[in-house]
């Protein structure tokens, strides 16, 4: 129970093949108070069943590319909590074409699309948190792969995208720290989630990596989700601005 006593907010969770459900699990069973929002209604009807039978928190539906449904994520946050100690940021999209027609295509609002979903949403959560996190200290927890570091077939703006966000982590470490917050990224294998479906040839790189990768396996989900726990947990109290690999030992290799 490494984490009793601990509220963690996770941002945005999708259903239940999503890496956000089994990191709200892990919390959970570690302890933890779980806080989580969703997309929009079409999302919310699963989102709730699946957390009627958690210690959790209901804050609604919350658009992370408007400010004020930030705003109003962490007023009605601030009504059911005095402080929050931990912040895990899960929203990550582009548009299809984006990542199907090759990195040189990549259309402006495209880019833009995705820039601010999949990393300027970090630093607007981050920023709003920072009230309710600063009261005890916390860990904000973003999740990345691997493109974000090198060019990978067909993941395109995505890895621009998750390159940003990376390097965000690390600013945003220094800016927290006096604070006694943390932040780090967790860079994950390929896992067959929701998410991993609008990836053209998915699973050329998912088996791309059982074969390659020193372990001689994929990860699961699980497996990000205990990671993103300990983060939480005053066990890494000594850890920000890390990219911790999550992958089996795939970044490790050359070949």
């Amino acid at each position: 129970m490494i984490l009793k006593d601990k509220t963690i907010l996770i941002a945005n969770i999708s259903g239940k093949r999503s890496t956000g459900w089994a990191i709200a699990q892990s919390l959970s069973k570690q302890g933890a108070k779980v806080a989580y929002t969703y997309q929009n209604e079409r999302f919310g009807n699963e989102v709730r069943k699946l957390f009627e039978p958690l210690d959790s928190i209901d804050v609604g539906e919350c658009d992370v590319t408007s400010d004020d449904d930030i705003d109003k994520l962490f007023e009605r946050l601030g009504n059911n909590v005095d402080a929050l100690d931990g912040l895990i940021h899960t929203p990550a999209f582009a548009k299809e074409e984006d990542l199907a027609n090759g990195f040189i295509n990549t259309s402006r609002d495209g880019f833009k699309l995705a820039l601010d979903i999949s990393c300027y949403s970090l630093i607007a959560l981050s920023r709003r948190a920072l009230p309710l996190m600063e009261v005890r200290g916390g860990a904000v927890i973003a999740l990345t792969y691997l493109g974000g570091e090198r060019a990978v077939k067909n993941y395109n703006v995505m890895g621009v995208a998750k390159a940003a966000l990376e390097s965000s982590i690390r600013y945003l470490a220094v800016d927290l720290g006096p604070k006694n917050i943390r932040a780090n990224a967790i860079s994950a294998g390929p896992m067959r989630t929701l998410a991993a479906r609008g990836l053209k040839d998915f699973m050329v790189m998912y088996d791309d990596m059982k074969e390659k990768a020193p372990m001689k396996r994929n990860i699961t989900t699980n497996e990000v989700a205990d990671t993103a726990s300990f983060l939480c947990s005053d066990l890494a109290s000594g850890i920000t601005g890390e990219i911790l690999h999550v992958d089996a030992g795939y970044h490790a290799v050359g070949v």
